[in-house]
């Protein structure tokens, strides 16, 4: 396994099946998988029922089927399936890196390529959706920003900013300094 991963490398906590009112945490470590449950009863023998844990080594775990059955059952078959490949020593590593170091590979995408990886996650559509994203684009892609153009991006956003055209820029441009220009008349 790579040293540079977290300890943790997956965690999720979640209800048990209705009606189960039970609690349940799976935790993924470098080296174990640890499963914990509490029951939540209102009945009286199961009151004095104290939480239970179950701590195997990822290749026990591999084999021990009735354990990924309770977790498929809690957390459903994708979770097994990326608990298993978190098990075999497959990761994810994309997922892993830092947004920043992110945003900076993304900006060098094609836009259609932007548009695609957009569609793969959640983290990555607000990723390709961000206004640092977006800024780092438009730097790239402009020689200079004047001071007018980054106030201006900073009003409408700099996607709003990479995607309207020449001519509708300098009359958003002339209209914000209008606008300017009638506020300090109004305040004199």
């Amino acid at each position: 396994m790579a040293s540079w991963l977290p300890e943790t490398l997956f965690e999720i906590v979640g209800q048990g099946p209705a009606p189960s009112k039970d609690y349940y945490q799976l935790l993924v470590t470098r080296s174990q998988l640890i499963f914990r449950w509490w029951r939540i009863s209102l009945r009286n023998e199961y009151r004095s029922t104290k939480p239970g844990e179950a701590k195997e080594t990822h290749e026990d775990f591999l084999e021990n089927s009735h354990l990924q059955v309770q977790i498929a059952l809690i957390f459903g078959a994708g979770i097994l399936d990326y608990v298993f490949n978190l098990c075999k020593g497959k990761f994810d590593f994309l997922e892993r890196l830092s947004d920043t170091l992110l945003l900076r590979i993304i900006s060098y995408l094609d836009l259609e390529d932007l548009v695609r990886l957009s569609q793969t996650s959640r983290r990555f559509a607000k990723l390709c959706a961000s206004d640092k994203l977006w800024e780092r684009i438009v730097r790239l892609a402009c020689d200079t920003i004047t001071p007018d153009m980054k106030t201006l991006a900073e009003n409408v956003g700099w996607k709003q900013m990479f995607f309207t055209n020449k001519f509708q820029f300098l009359r958003q441009l002339r209209k914000r300094k209008q606008r300017q220009g009638t506020q300090g008349e109004k305040r004199l």
